[in-house]
């Protein structure tokens, strides 16, 4: 590749797509990639503006902007049950937070989506929402529960036991419900971008599945090299990534399209074509 076309590609700042990116750090493929680091929130947008060529993308936000990009095959982080990192936290039962206050934390799209679904429709409840930074401990002065996603969700998973509060694994909850698996954010490229560069789109996505498998056969290793940096020691580390599922075959995209149909039902996207999501032909 070309420095003047080398692709512009997201690249979420939370563990749970460390995996994803410590094979391409081992290879040398971000020799490749003008690499841009940042939230979901703000990798969200870029791509919808245009100011990122290929990258993660929640979601929710994939389903309002299908008609401008087009889905990288086989490339996704989502669980098949818990998920650790996608939590409710709360000071009561969920049965209980009708018209109480309920935080949602300001990192994500399809968690707070998924939350306001099961607690509407699973629990038959209707709080009253706002959004704010995703500290818990703020969250809760306010809040009887609040919605986290990401390394923060990871540590009050841990930390909310000792202060008697209850844990919702979101992934779980929607495996439950739905018996299927729960896909969170989706590898997306600028349908014009990809008809303009083809052959790079197809090498960033092959770099991006060498990464995840050299990663996946590693991860004791990955998880050991994360846990000097992380507030989190490596067994821990290794166990998280273990429930993660980086893959888009037929039961993900099956769990995709439920949940785009339950998004649509709630007038938060645009229905998805009959035939499903679009990918990039590579």
């Amino acid at each position: 590749m070309s420095a003047v076309q080398r692709p512009r590609v997201g690249h979420i700042q939370f563990l749970n797509c460390l995996p994803l990116y410590w094979g391409l750090m081992r290879s040398g493929a971000l020799l490749d990639v003008d690499l841009h680091k940042d939230s979901p929130d703000q990798l969200n947008r870029a791509l919808v503006a245009g100011d990122l060529d290929i990258g993660p993308i929640s979601l929710v936000e994939y389903l309002r902007h299908a008609d401008e990009l087009l889905l990288l095959p086989d490339l996704a982080v989502g669980s098949d049950g818990p998920v650790l990192s996608v939590n409710v936290v709360s000071q009561v039962p969920l049965t209980e937070l009708d018209q109480t206050k309920v935080a949602l934390g300001s990192t994500s799209r399809t968690g707070v989506l998924l939350a306001q679904m099961l607690l509407q429709e699973r629990y038959g409840v209707r709080p009253e929402y706002f959004r704010c930074p995703p500290d818990l401990s703020a969250m809760l002065l306010d809040a009887q529960a609040g919605v986290l996603i990401g390394d923060v969700a990871l540590r009050a998973l841990f930390e909310a036991p000792r202060r008697g509060l209850a844990v919702t694994d979101l992934g779980q909850a929607w495996r439950e419900w739905t018996g299927l698996p729960m896909v969170f954010a989706v590898w997306a490229v600028r349908r014009d971008f990809a008809a303009a560069h083809p052959g790079l789109v197809k090498d960033v996505h092959e770099a991006f599945l060498r990464s995840r498998d050299l990663s996946l056969a590693g991860l004791d290793e990955v998880a050991t090299a994360a846990a000097r940096w992380e507030p989190f020691d490596a067994a821990t580390l290794a166990s998280y990534f273990r429930v993660l599922d980086f893959s888009l075959g037929s039961r993900q995209i099956n769990g995709l399209r439920e949940f785009a149909r339950r998004a649509t039902a709630l007038g938060e996207a645009p229905a998805l074509p009959e035939s499903g999501p679009e990918f990039m032909p590579l």
